[in-house]
């Protein structure tokens, strides 16, 4: 069995994507794919190269079947993905609608009391922890009390056990029994965090603070190592205990889906640090693949592969360092920066 980069879990769904325009109701044809923000970030990653496992649960039925075997086709490892064999919870879908003006598609989901809400601790192996990285998001813990406690429990050990941690809140309210217990619940798991991703409107409501400044020094007090807050079509502030500064957005042209660019960021950014880049180094990568994922229908089909990743990303950024903001002024600096995860278990690109 080969070596685990990263582990990655909670749930794929299956996504019914509208064919033409129009309310959902109203529309004849559909085209079946899949959804779901955490496998995005590990399909993504499996792409870049990385052995990615996928700790999930499907139902016994043709749309868990189809999950899988579109995970197994993008290189995941699903040897750790449980079938719901009692046939009481099925696989999780949603409909999704098709938008040509660049705004955001409505999506309906059908996720309640589906297969990977059974997630539990008792679903983590001793394998899994061997990975050399966890990647999070705040989407499993609000599935059920199981999936809540297996999140705390997998982020726990891989932390105490010196491996790297990314948590991306992903926030999704309509899950929560109240916004009070979402703030809570998603501050305590990104204290176990060393990489912490936030949307800017996630940050403030989390934080309690307007400023990406205020928004990133909160987690750095709680325990990160890092904060990058995603700051849309013009890009992302970071900010680590050693500097901090603004990355450009990349320019696009024209928008067809804007699903999935937080996911592409995420994989940007895991990738580029695993790989020892600096934090400012990995931002501008996680800003393009960011604008390539809203360049395509779908919610990972622009994810790049590393192939594209050299002859597209590379190329572009060739012999422009990223910026740095350094002592807190407006000036920008171009500085070398120490890599974040330095100390952390090396990993292969």
């Amino acid at each position: 069995m080969s070596e685990i980069d990263i582990l990655s879990f909670g749930e794929t769904m299956a996504m019914l994507v509208a064919e033409q325009t129009g309310e959902l109701a109203t529309v004849e044809h559909f085209h079946k794919r899949i959804a779901g923000a955490d496998s995005n970030v590990a399909i993504g990653l499996s792409r870049l190269g990385f052995n990615v496992a996928w700790l999930s649960r499907v139902g016994n039925d043709s749309l868990g079947r189809f999950v899988v075997e579109t995970l197994i086709r993008e290189g995941l490892d699903c040897s750790h993905v449980d079938v719901d064999v009692d046939n009481q919870h099925p696989t999780g879908f949603q409909f999704k609608s098709r938008n040509d003006d660049g705004s955001d598609p409505q999506v309906e989901y059908f996720r309640r009391g589906s297969a990977a809400s059974r997630l539990s601790p008792q679903s983590i192996t001793d394998r899994l922890l061997s990975a050399r990285h966890l990647h999070a998001t705040g989407i499993p813990p609000a599935l059920s009390a199981s999936t809540r406690e297996m999140s705390f429990e997998l982020m726990t050990r891989m932390r105490n056990a010196g491996r790297s941690v990314s948590f991306d809140p992903n926030l999704r309210p309509s899950l929560w029994a109240s916004e009070r217990e979402m703030i809570g619940e998603i501050n305590r798991l990104a204290a176990l965090a060393h990489w912490v991703l936030p949307g800017l409107s996630e940050g403030r409501l989390l934080t309690g603070f307007e400023d990406p400044a205020d928004i990133a020094a909160f987690y750095l007090d709680q325990g990160a190592e890092a904060v990058a807050i995603k700051l849309g079509p013009q890009g992302a502030y970071y900010r680590t205990h050693l500097a901090s500064g603004f990355v450009a957005g990349v320019p696009v042209a024209h928008v067809v889906d804007t699903v999935g660019a937080g996911d592409g960021f995420a994989v940007g950014m895991i990738s580029a640090l695993l790989e020892h880049q600096s934090f400012a180094e990995a931002v501008q990568r996680a800003n393009w693949i960011g604008s390539r994922a809203v360049q395509s229908r779908g919610d990972m089909e622009g994810l790049p592969t590393r192939a594209e990743l050299f002859s597209e990303f590379e190329a572009a950024i060739a012999g422009k360092p990223a910026p740095t903001r350094v002592g807190g002024g407006n000036a920008i600096f171009d500085i070398p920066e120490i890599p974040v995860g330095a100390g952390l278990p090396a990993m292969r690109p």
